[in-house]
């Protein structure tokens, strides 16, 4: 048995139409953070199971219904996301702290607007950041991951470019 997952980050109130087409075949999507409007989250949910976290520009509403942290299962696999976190060898001091204690199977964060997927020797975690999927930001080309999740294992990731970031490329 496995699971499907889709997987963004960093709309920053901007939902790309195409996110469903996209993640039509997934069965959970995951968000890690920088939400902004709360009509990004309604369309998730209408349309598939969400899992999020809260990033640094969201609302006191998300961060009410939306942890700083999600730890969970998911088909043997122990994943951790946050928004806020860093990256191999530049991990914050709060994700070493956790670590420390146990680290996990898969770590998701966001925030950089750096798409990475990258294994961690030291923690033998695997670190997936999305990218930036909104136009707010530096980065150049906004991006998703889509994955499954079997057995305690990733198989099949897919790195999915959805063009230009940038106010000239925005719809109205």
């Amino acid at each position: 048995m496995s699971i499907r997952i889709g997987l963004l980050s960093d709309t920053h109130s901007y939902l790309d139409p195409s996110v469903f087409e996209h993640f039509e075949d997934c069965d959970e999507i995951w968000h890690a953070g920088d939400i902004g409007d709360p009509n990004v989250v309604d369309q998730l949910q209408a349309f598939k199971p969400l899992r999020a976290v809260y990033g640094n520009i969201d609302s006191s509403a998300l961060r009410k219904a939306f942890p700083l942290n999600q730890r969970f299962d998911c088909h043997g696999m122990d994943v951790l996301m946050t928004h806020i976190g860093g990256y191999p060898g530049r991990y914050t001091k709060r994700m070493r702290t956790l670590f420390a204690e146990q680290a996990p199977d898969l770590y998701i964060c966001g925030h950089s607007h750096i798409l990475k997927v990258i294994y961690d020797k030291e923690y033998e975690l695997l670190h997936m950041n999305p990218g930036a999927c909104g136009h707010e930001g530096f980065h150049k080309i906004r991006t998703l991951l889509r994955f499954s999740i079997r057995e305690g294992r990733v198989e099949d990731a897919q790195i999915i470019e959805l063009g230009p970031r940038g106010r000239k490329y925005r719809e109205k």
